[in-house]
């Protein structure tokens, strides 16, 4: 496994070793010893999955207070952008973002640390995205920051993806409240 930083500190690619032959595959997805040596532990807690086709844009979201999660995620089938903003107030990199592309050719993997929003866009006729998460879902901690705020200024490729109706309603940066943001 290769441990590759990012533009932002905190946010950390992981290339997976992966052994192939002409029957496939074998890579090692997780390990709890790849985090001893961050700032924090990190404890995974709850898995998740999504589908979605091209141009499917999630987020940006993230949980509040201590609801707050750490996410490890993957790109199981296809090809997403995916997207961390940082959220922390006293970070240098607050309002900037991190974008890396994960696929199932790459095996790529990100680490989104507490404190980012997180969202990705499909870039494949079909793609399924695993992440875990340090934390439960809580639906009353839920938020998200709206995919086209100009005050971050996201480079997405596709400039009318598909949005869930609660997407669309995300707020701007600017309008985020204090006890929203890290």
């Amino acid at each position: 496994m290769e441990r590759i930083r990012t533009e932002i500190d905190d946010v950390i690619l992981f290339k997976p070793s992966v052994f192939g032959d002409d029957r496939g595959f074998f890579k090692e997805t997780y390990r709890e010893s790849w985090f001893t040596d961050i700032s924090r532990e990190v404890t995974f807690v709850q898995d998740n999955m999504s589908k979605s086709v091209m141009g499917v844009l999630r987020g940006l979201h993230y949980q509040t207070g201590e609801y707050a999660q750490d996410k490890l995620v993957a790109c199981v089938k296809g090809s997403i952008l995916d997207v961390a903003v940082d959220l922390r107030q006293d970070s240098p990199t607050f309002g900037k973002y991190v974008m890396k592309e994960l696929s199932d050719q790459n095996h790529f993997q990100l680490f989104v640390p507490k404190g980012f929003a997180h969202g990705f866009i499909c870039m494949a006729e079909e793609t399924i995205i695993s992440y875990k998460c340090s934390n439960y879902y809580n639906k009353e901690s839920e938020s998200g920051v709206i995919w086209n705020d100009p005050d971050i200024g996201i480079d997405w490729p596709i400039k009318e993806p598909l949005l869930s109706e609660k997407d669309k309603q995300n707020k701007r940066f600017a309008d985020l409240k204090k006890e929203e943001l890290f």
